[in-house]
């Protein structure tokens, strides 16, 4: 990653890349990314998710004890330059961009991300009257990819929503799930950032695809792998899962 600079997109990809390079010495890159990466979705969820809190504390600190205080600053700061990222331009996968650009990608697993712009093409050949019209009948529309990688095409679908002047904060579901726990929570990250109500589930797809405990997917299956969005806490979403016979009898306990 010495010269990886060179290769990303975008000063914040490059200051990001710069900040790991200082870091690294005692521990690699890879490392520090993954690093990164966990400790931001650990913030976030912990934020907001008061059911997974405790555990997901302790591995926050955890984690966080293998750096120095001012290593553990630049963390925050890595954060930072992906909220201005896609506060400047959200209509983009930056950390897939980012992870493929480093060639990280080669070390796990030989996965590949789809690039953004496949997404984007593959969300608009679904354009068509049929998503204006259930949210017209049901109120709301989800959406779901089961091999998310980094969330792109969620991403796309989200801005292409958006573009259609729908609000995707109120009216669209996102269910995202990856059987990669750094996958998954690089997804989760960015659809926090972008507001996007729904939740990342971290297993097997194909042997143990996500399930929920109603019909149009507010409630799932409770565990330690489900990770819900800041915006899923919102009121219109928290209402419909009470609607939805959820929260307080929560399904009668999973039966």
């Amino acid at each position: 990653m010495a010269t990886a600079a060179r290769l990303v997109r975008g000063e914040q990809q490059k200051q990001i890349v710069k900040l790991i390079e200082g870091m690294a010495g005692r521990m690699s890159a890879w490392e520090i990314w993954q690093d990164f990466i966990v400790l931001s979705a650990l913030a976030i969820s912990n934020s907001v998710d008061r059911e997974h809190r405790e555990t997901r504390e302790k591995e926050y600190m955890r984690r966080a004890s293998r750096y120095t205080r001012e290593e553990m600053q630049r963390f925050p700061e890595m954060l930072a330059l992906v909220v201005s990222a896609l506060e400047e331009n959200q209509d983009q996968d930056f950390l897939g961009d980012l992870f493929m650009c480093l060639g990280l990608g080669d070390q796990w697993k030989g996965q590949f991300f789809t690039p953004y712009c496949v997404c984007k093409a593959m969300a608009k050949l679904n354009r068509n009257e049929q998503i204006e019209q259930e949210i017209v009948e049901k109120g709301w529309i989800s959406v779901n990819d089961p091999a998310c990688g980094a969330g792109a095409l969620l991403l796309a679908f989200a801005n292409e929503v958006k573009e259609r002047g729908i609000n995707y904060q109120e009216r669209v579901l996102f269910i995202a799930q990856d059987i990669d726990y750094l996958a998954g929570m690089m997804c989760y990250i960015q659809l926090s950032l972008l507001g996007c109500p729904g939740y990342v589930v971290v297993a097997d797809t194909l042997a143990h695809p996500c399930t929920c405990l109603d019909e149009r997917g507010l409630l799932p299956r409770p565990g330690e792998n489900v990770w819900k969005t800041p915006m899923f806490f919102r009121d219109c979403w928290t209402w419909r899962r009470i609607m939805s016979g959820g929260i307080k009898g929560e399904k009668e306990k999973y039966a």
